[in-house]
C-alpha cells in the first residue's frame, strides 16, 4: 500500500495545520467509477475548519498539487482523485511478485500465536453429506489465510461421537442389523438403521425409551454399549479419511464429544464456586438475562448434561492446552444463540478470553430450494458429489485436450476443486443451491476458469522460457495491463480483508477477478511480440500466475500448470 501512501503524503504537504499524515491515509478511498482515477480523497471534512464548500476546496488543492509522482490529480466535486503513474507503479508491483514470488501478500500479524479452528465435526456412523462440505472447506481456508498473515493454526474435528443417537443406533443394529452388513459397507447400513429407527419410532414410541436406556448403559460404561460405540465410531472414520483424503484435508485433533466426558464436572464445579447455577424446574441453569440472553441449561432435571456444558468443557481445555490467541467454530448459522450463550457464561464466570473466540456462521447448501436432512434420509453424500465432478472434468478434458499427459490426476484436481470453489466464492452467510453442471464449468465464475487462466499464464511463459529478473524495470501504461495492475497490488490489503472478516470469498472474487482481468489483456495485446516491452508483458503474466496459484491454495485447490 506505499501508493496509498504516497497519496496521503503529497495531501498532507498542503494540509499539515487541519489533518495529521494517518487521518488523512485512513479517509482516503478508491472511487466508485474507474475513469475517476485511483484514490480519491473526500474534503468533506475540512469545509467546517475552512469555512468554505467541499466544491471549492477540492478545486483548490488540485490547482496548488505540484507533485510529480502523478499522471494528474483533478477536482471530481467535492473529491481530490489522484492518477498513479501507471509506469512507476506497475514496476514496482511486479518488481515485488518476482521477488517474494507466492509470498506476496505475507505479514507477520499472527506473531506465531495459535488459532484454533473447529471445523467439519460429522456425526459417527451418518455420512459425510453436502451439509459437512461447508465447514470443512471455509475452516480448511480460514486456517490457510490465517497462516499466510503469521497465525499457527490447529484445526481440530470436533466429532459427533456421543449423544443419545448412540441409543438409537445401537436399538436399530440389535433390532434390525447384522455385523456383515455393518462390516460390508458401514456408513450406509449405520444411516439405514438410524433412517429406519426414526421411520418406525413415530409409530412405535417406545422404541425412544429403549434408546435412552442403552444411551445410559454407554454412559455408564455398560462393555457391550461400549464396544458397540467403538466399533461404529473406528468404522466411520475410515470412511470419513476417504473423503477428507478427497479434499486433502487435515486435522490437528481429532477430540470430539466423547473426549469431553470427563472434563464437564470442572465447568460444573466453577459454575457453582461462583454461585451462577441456579435450579429452573429441576433443571440447573445459568442465568444470562443481563446479556438478553435466554438461560443456558447446564444440566437437565435427570443430572444430563448438555451441549453447553460440552462446548464450555472444550472452550478451557482449549484455551489451557492450545493458549489460543483466537478460537473459531465454524459451524452453521442456526447455532448462533448457542455460541452467544457460550461466550455469556464464560464472561460470568471472569474469562476476558471469552473475546477471543469467534463464531464463523454459514448458510446453508440447498437441492431444489429445499434443506437436507439426514434424519429423513434426504442427503447428497459427498463423497458422490466429488467423483461426478471429476468424472465430468475428465470427460471435458478429453473432449478439449485429449493429449494432455496426467489425465487423471487433473481431472482430479479440476473436479475437487471445482466443488470446492464453487462453495467458497459465495459469501459464506448465503444459502445457495447446488447444481454440478453449472459447478464444473471451465467459462464462467468458476474454479475450472480460474485453473484454466492460470494453466494458460503457464503456457505463455513456457512458449517465451521466460525467466523474471527482480533488477529490471517493467514498466506498463496501457490500460487493459493497469486493470490487472491494481488487481495485484491490492493482492496484501485482499488478504487482510478475507482474514479480519473470516471470509474467504474474499479470495475467490480476486482470484476470479484477476482471471477476467487476464483474459481481457491476452485478448487484446500480443503478448509474446518482440519488442521493448515484451519482457514486461510476459513479467505481468508471471504476476498474475504466481497470485492466481496463491489464490488458489488459500481456498485449498490446486492450480494445475496444463489442462
Amino acid at each position: 500500500m506505499e501508493e496509498k501512501t504516497l497519496v496521503a503524503s503529497a495531501i498532507y504537504t498542503l494540509l499539515k495545520d487541519q489533518l495529521d499524515l494517518a487521518t488523512i491515509e485512513n479517509l482516503l478511498e478508491r472511487p466508485k467509477v474507474k475513469t475517476h482515477g485511483d484514490w480519491a480523497f473526500p474534503t468533506f471534512v475540512l469545509a467546517k475548519s475552512l469555512r468554505q464548500a467541499p466544491q471549492k476546496i477540492a478545486a483548490d488543492l488540485a490547482e496548488k498539487m505540484v507533485s510529480t509522482d502523478f499522471e494528474q490529480v483533478v477536482a471530481v466535486g467535492p473529491y481530490l482523485n489522484f492518477f498513479l503513474d501507471k509506469g512507476q507503479v506497475s514496476s514496482h508491483v511486479l518488481q515485488k511478485i518476482i521477488t517474494a514470488g507466492t509470498h506476496f501478500g505475507d505479514a507477520t500479524i499472527g506473531n506465531g500465536e495459535t488459532i484454533t479452528i473447529d471445523m467439519s465435526s460429522p456425526n459417527i456412523a451418518k455420512p459425510i453429506s453436502m451439509g459437512h462440505l461447508r465447514s470443512t472447506v471455509i475452516g480448511n481456508a480460514l486456517a490457510n489465510i490465517t497462516q499466510k498473515i503469521g497465525y499457527t493454526p490447529y484445526k481440530i474435528n470436533h466429532l459427533g461421537d456421543w449423544g443419545t443417537q448412540f441409543g438409537k443406533l445401537i436399538v436399530a443394529y440389535k433390532k434390525w442389523g447384522t455385523a456383515d452388513a455393518v462390516k460390508a459397507a458401514p456408513i450406509k447400513e449405520l444411516l439405514r438403521l438410524y433412517v429406519d429407527f426414526h421411520e418406525k419410532a413415530e409409530n412405535q414410541p417406545e422404541l425412544n425409551d429403549e434408546a435412552r436406556a442403552w444411551f445410559k448403559k454407554l454412559e455408564e460404561n455398560d462393555s457391550e454399549a461400549l464396544e458397540l460405540w467403538q466399533w461404529f465410531r473406528s468404522e466411520s472414520l475410515k470412511e470419513f479419511q476417504k473423503i477428507y483424503d478427497m479434499l486433502e484435508v487435515s486435522f490437528d485433533s481429532y477430540n470430539g464429544e466423547a473426549f469431553y466426558n470427563d472434563k464437564m464436572d470442572k465447568v460444573v464445579t466453577l459454575l457453582e464456586e461462583k454461585h451462577l447455577l441456579k435450579l429452573d424446574q429441576g433443571a440447573e441453569i445459568v442465568d444470562l438475562s443481563a446479556y438478553d440472553l435466554n438461560p443456558a441449561l447446564i444440566k437437565k432435571s435427570d443430572g444430563a448434561t448438555l451441549y453447553m456444558t460440552r462446548d464450555l468443557a472444550a472452550a478451557l481445555y482449549r484455551k489451557e492446552n492450545y493458549n489460543f490467541a483466537k478460537s473459531l467454530y465454524v459451524v452453521g448459522n442456526e447455532q448462533s444463540i448457542h455460541f452467544k450463550q457460550m461466550k455469556a457464561v464464560l464472561k460470568e464466570l471472569g474469562f476476558d478470553w471469552a473475546d477471543d473466540i469467534y463464531h464463523i456462521p454459514f448458510g446453508l447448501i440447498t437441492k431444489d430450494g429445499k434443506k437436507l436432512s439426514t434424519r429423513k434420509g434426504k442427503i447428497i453424500l459427498l463423497e458422490e458429489v466429488l467423483n461426478d465432478a471429476i468424472a465430468s472434468a475428465k470427460e471435458q478434458i478429453q473432449a478439449k485436450n485429449p493429449n494432455l499427459p496426467n489425465q487423471d490426476e487433473v481431472a482430479h484436481q479440476v473436479g475437487v476443486g471445482a466443488v470446492v470453489f464453487h462453495d467458497l466464492k459465495n459469501d459464506r452467510l448465503n444459502n445457495f443451491d447446488f447444481n454440478l453442471e453449472e459447478v464444473v464449468r471451465f467459462e464462467g465464475e468458476t474454479g475450472p476458469y480460474v485453473q484454466y487462466t492460470h494453466a494458460r499464464s503457464a503456457s505463455i511463459l513456457r512458449k517465451a522460457n521466460f525467466t523474471p529478473a527482480a533488477d529490471i524495470t517493467y514498466a506498463l501504461t496501457d490500460e487493459n495491463a493497469w486493470e490487472v495492475i491494481k488487481l495485484l497490488q491490492s493482492y496484501p490489503e485482499t488478504v487482510l480483508r478475507a482474514s479480519n472478516n473470516f471470509e474467504p470469498s474474499v479470495i475467490a472474487k480476486h482470484a476470479i477477478q484477476l482471471a477476467q482481468a487476464f483474459n481481457k489483456y491476452y485478448a487484446n495485446v500480443k503478448i509474446l511480440v518482440a519488442d521493448e516491452e515484451q519482457p514486461a508483458r510476459l513479467a505481468l503474466v508471471y504476476a498474475v500466475k504466481t497470485l492466481l496459484k496463491e489464490d488458489l491454495r488459500l481456498l485449498g485447490i490446486h492450480a494445475p500448470e496444463e489442462m
